[in-house]
């Protein structure tokens, strides 16, 4: 399946912003699951490019001058591979150990280690991690608005509601309480719902020896219908947009990303 993809995000100050630099996760990989046929970003100023601990497509860009707005643009055209739902992902430049470490974000309490325990056999952990994601997903269901970026796993798990982002971190912290290394995936999906955003986020975790997907939002396995930008061990080392700036008082972010399905070529 071919997809495009039209992501914009627009930064507004209510005065003039002295200096502002953006690290911009936005260049998806070819992998497996996806192989990018065009990709472009559109810039204020040109961007430096490198690459991040985690391997992830990063382009720095610094405004050096007064500016009062700023305007990203990401767009593109993926094939995604109809594989088997159970096809997963080599191991990658990192030791896999490197994603048992917790963070702020990630922390499980002892309301997650319990929850994750409930349904742990360490001889079927595949199996155990499904039964795990359905039941987060009852636990926490998907309510937008409910949280924000800064909310962590622990205080979204006890307000039983949440998004994308929080299933992620609720998961990640689960999947590390029991010995499983596990990684934060920031991405877009195609869906027919209404209800669901285009940027989405899940996890991937480390089991006999290769990277399984779980998207606890939609309850599923299979990333037929997901591209992958970056990952990283929570939302601050895979989000797309992330920035710091000198001045400009309250800021307006707003971003509006678009995945559409291309027809079938006869």
């Amino acid at each position: 399946m071919k997809f495009t993809i039209a992501h914009t995000t627009r930064y507004a100050w209510e005065q003039q912003v002295r200096q502002s630099t953006q690290y911009l996760r936005l260049t998806p990989q070819d992998s497996i699951h996806q192989q990018i046929l065009s990709w472009q970003l559109t810039l204020p100023e040109t961007a430096t490019e490198t690459r991040d601990a985690f391997g992830n497509v990063l382009h720095v860009l610094t405004l050096d001058r007064p500016h009062q707005w700023l305007d990203i643009e990401a767009r593109g055209v993926v094939e995604i591979h109809d594989r088997d739902v159970l096809s997963a992902e080599p191991c990658g430049p990192l030791s896999p150990l490197i994603f048992l470490r917790s963070t702020p974000l990630t922390q499980p309490d002892d309301a997650i280690r319990d929850f994750a325990l409930r349904g742990w056999r360490p001889e079927a952990p595949l199996a155990s991690l499904e039964q795990l994601m359905g039941a987060l997903l009852l636990a926490m269901p998907y309510q937008p608005g409910s949280t924000d970026v800064k909310d962590t796993a622990a205080s979204a798990f006890a307000a039983g509601a949440g998004v994308c982002q929080d299933h992620s971190h609720v998961f990640l912290a689960c999947c590390r309480s029991v010995q499983i290394p596990a990684r934060y995936v920031s991405g877009y999906l195609y869906t027919d719902s209404v209800e669901h955003v285009a940027t989405h986020a899940w996890v991937e975790a480390w089991v006999d020896g290769q990277w399984h997907s779980f998207d606890i939002t939609n309850n599923t396995r299979s990333v037929q219908q997901h591209l992958k930008l970056a990952i990283g061990i929570d939302y601050l080392d895979a989000c797309p947009v992330r920035g710091v700036r000198l001045g400009g008082g309250t800021e307006n972010m707003r971003a509006v990303a678009e995945v559409q399905r291309l027809p079938v070529q006869q």
